[in-house]
């Protein structure tokens, strides 16, 4: 995912709604707020439908939930829910932020705001009948022609468990196996977003295809322990390479043909933990970057600030800063040494550029501060050239034609050309047309397209994975 969308949809997760309460000391009649209300927040190239629950009947004993729907995020819970008059307050346990909302005389809208980081989004809430259903026809529903179980492992290093879900295919094994990769951000087994599942949908189809599959929650995810907040890609790759160990141990899987499949970051994950371990047989890079992680990121945030109207003069820079801020990240010095130079590149900004920016002064040490998170840093430090000149197992690295977040023909060039000059000679690389970062056929490869594609990946690049990693541990 891009570092735009990931703080979008941190941003909208973790909202609280909030109001003020009423200013006359006489209070109208209290409109219920009992049932289900849905409204629509809009930030640039996405709409996010949040809604929430309510029940109840009265002000002390109201209860509610929220959903931010379009990100699969449900059932989130509420703190607090109070009613002064016709002022509205519901609260999300430990998140910083609110909506302030007023409830229409019929108690049918709420008229208010999404508050958070000091700025406001406008957000009408209305009543349904219903929450809103997503048409998603490739997920899978039982029962399966084949096993599944739930399972968990251990990751004695990091002292933590994983849990997830094993898919074993009908037949007699050992079966050929891989373990999946999450991309960046917290995800769940199924990888999660926009109410698809690609996870469960590529489990379902290379299971069905006699490829036994391993996929678990990231660590501090669903029923994983562990705190994702302080990992690193690095970590994930050790959380990796505990998978392949856990596969060893099951009768089932044939020890010697246990691959990884990562997407996006799980691109990034995979070829470290092939660099490890000789036990990782094979690699399927989806979307995985061969360019520095700065390059990645500085190209989506300047796509997304000429998709918002950003003239060329903005634009330059934009281009000038992130390509100084990121070089500091990546080097390899500590936080302190890396704050005082982004500083002095930040003192060096005129203040129309600030402006441009918008990094005014007040501003630079929180962006200091998130700048130098552990895992952002890490990432800025990958050297995909370095790591993939290590791997020497089969590989094959697939990026969708119109992806907009790991551009295809850079990114597959820069993995070709450093799996060559590591001497590794069995790969395949491929650029499979009209599809986007998800793998869906798309139109323009937007990411505001995701949610309303129904396809949750193309049966096309499924089959292209199936059918190599078949050919590669010898399956007729």
């Amino acid at each position: 995912m891009s570092a735009s969308k990931k703080t979008v949809l941190a941003c909208i997760v973790s909202f609280i709604l909030a109001a003020g309460p009423a200013g006359a000391v006489e209070q109208p009649p209290k409109p219920s707020i009992s049932g289900t209300w849905l409204g629509t927040i809009k930030v640039p190239g996405v709409e996010l439908r949040i809604a929430f629950e309510i029940s109840g009947t009265t002000e002390n004993d109201y209860s509610a939930v929220v959903h931010s729907i379009d990100q699969g995020a449900m059932n989130l819970p509420v703190r607090a829910v109070t009613q002064t008059g016709d002022s509205l307050r519901l609260e999300l346990k430990s998140i910083p932020a609110a909506y302030e909302g007023k409830i229409s005389p019929d108690g049918t809208t709420i008229e208010g705001n999404w508050l958070q980081g000091g700025g406001a989004v406008p957000l009408t809430m209305s009543r349904v009948e219903k929450l809103p259903e997503f048409k998603r026809p490739q997920t899978p529903k039982k029962p399966y022609p084949y096993r599944d179980e739930e399972v968990a492992f251990e990751n004695g290093t990091a002292g933590i468990r994983l849990a997830g879900t094993l898919t074993i295919p009908e037949g007699k094994g050992p079966f050929p196996a891989v373990v999946l990769l999450t991309g960046s951000g917290p995800q769940n087994r199924d990888e999660e977003v926009f109410s698809h599942r690609p996870f469960l949908v590529l489990a379902d189809y290379l299971t069905r295809r006699g490829i036994a599959v391993l996929r678990s929650d990231d660590r501090g995810v669903g029923a994983s322990t562990g705190d994702f907040s302080k990992a690193t890609t690095g970590d994930f790759a050790d959380d990796a390479i505990a998978g392949i160990d856990f596969l060893k141990t099951r009768p089932e899987v044939d020890p010697k043909r246990i691959g990884l499949v990562g997407h996006s970051e799980g691109g990034m994950i995979g070829p470290l933990a092939a660099g490890r371990s000789n036990d990782v047989a094979f690699l399927v890079m989806l979307a995985g970057p061969g360019q520095r992680f700065g390059d990645v990121v500085a190209f989506q945030i300047l796509n997304a600030a000429k998709a918002q109207g950003a003239g060329e003069e903005t634009l330059a820079v934009m281009r000038t800063w992130f390509g100084g801020l990121f070089s500091t990240l990546a080097e390899g010095t500590d936080n302190e040494t890396a704050s005082k130079k982004i500083r002095a590149l930040h003192s060096g900004l005129s203040a129309d550029e600030k402006k441009r920016l918008n990094l005014p002064d007040e501003k630079l040490e929180g962006e200091i501060s998130t700048q130098l998170r552990p895992w952002w840093r890490y990432a800025m430090q990958y050297d995909p050239r370095a790591t993939l000149m290590k791997v020497h197992c089969p590989v094959l690295a697939l990026n969708g034609e119109k992806d907009t977040q790991v551009p295809a023909k850079a990114n597959l060039h820069l993995v070709e050309e450093a799996l060559r000059s590591g001497g590794n000679s069995h790969f395949a690389v491929r650029e499979l047309p009209g599809l986007n970062h998800l793998f869906q056929t798309c139109e323009s490869g937007a990411e505001s397209e995701y949610i309303k594609i129904e396809e949750t990946i193309a049966p096309a690049a499924m089959e292209i994975i199936a059918q190599w990693v078949r050919d590669t541990c010898g399956l007729k």
